[in-house]
Formats: C-alpha cells, structure tokens, sequence
C-alpha cells in the first residue's frame, strides 16, 4: 500500500521539510509514504472561489489512479491515534493506495471534498499548512507502527 500526502504549496520551511522527509524515510516494507506538493494559485487577481477550484483540479490530477481520498478538513471526523491505526489496518487489507488531500489557504474545493471517501480532521484550531502536513505524516507513521507492533505509539 501506497500512503499519499498530498498537499497545495511548493514552498515549506527546511524544519518541515525535514520532518516530512523523515516519516517518508521510516515508513518501510509493506507499506510506504509519498508526500506530493502542488503548486498553489496566485493570490494577486483571482478571487477565492476561483483559487480554491484551480487548487482543487490540481490536487485531484495529482492523486494516483483508483486511490481512496481522505479529505482534510477542520469539519471533518476526528479521530484518535487508534482509529487511525483501524483505518490503516483496513485500508492495507484492501490492498489501495490512499490519498490524503489538504488544501491551500482559503482551503479544499467542494469537488475535492465530494470526491474524499472520509473527511478528516487534525484539529478545531486552524494549523499551518506545513505544520498540517507533518502532522498528518507523522499520524500516519505511528499508525503504520502500531501495525507493525512497533514501541514507537506509546
């Protein structure tokens, strides 16, 4: 199984990067972590519905072929470390890859969030794009660990 974070912004600072790149590098064997930018629009002349659906086609071109979409959402289901793990479990089961999807500033498109399979949500409170993409790597990290029955979740 494939685990895809995929995200609206090129740009993230080198602590991000790092983090990121870390998850990737740990997540192994029968299981791995991808993390994909896509460039986000201009802020200059479009107006925010226009930016969201040309963030949204470009997430949506992004995502790899028959993959399950998770929507990142500050609306979405919360869930817990365990949950998480649950899902994975069902997902790997499954044998398809998963896409998890957040979107730039002015947030995810409606087609973004029709097209998720589940809707999830990190926090109430409104995190930084690059913080939201760590967070989500690093959930998926400890969840794969707890697959694996691995010390690292508790």
């Amino acid at each position: 199984m494939r685990l895809h974070v995929i995200a609206v912004g090129k740009r993230l600072p080198a602590w991000a990067e790092q983090a990121c790149s870390d998850y990737v590098k740990r997540v192994r064997g029968d299981c791995s972590l991808h993390v994909h930018a896509v460039t986000g629009s201009r802020r200059g002349g479009n107006d925010a519905g226009a930016r969201v659906h040309e963030e949204g086609e470009a997430l949506l071109k992004a995502v790899p072929r028959s993959a399950l979409l998770v929507a990142l959402a500050i609306e979405g289901d919360s869930w817990s470390t365990e949950q998480l793990a649950g899902r994975f479990d069902q997902w790997r089961s499954s044998e398809r890859d998963v896409a998890f999807l957040i979107g730039g500033a002015d947030g995810l498109s409606p087609r973004c969030r029709e097209a998720a399979r589940h809707s999830w949500s990190l926090s109430a409170l409104t995190l930084p794009h690059a913080l939201a993409r760590v967070v989500v790597a690093e959930q998926l990290y400890r969840a794969w660990t707890l697959a694996h029955g691995h010390p690292y979740h508790h």
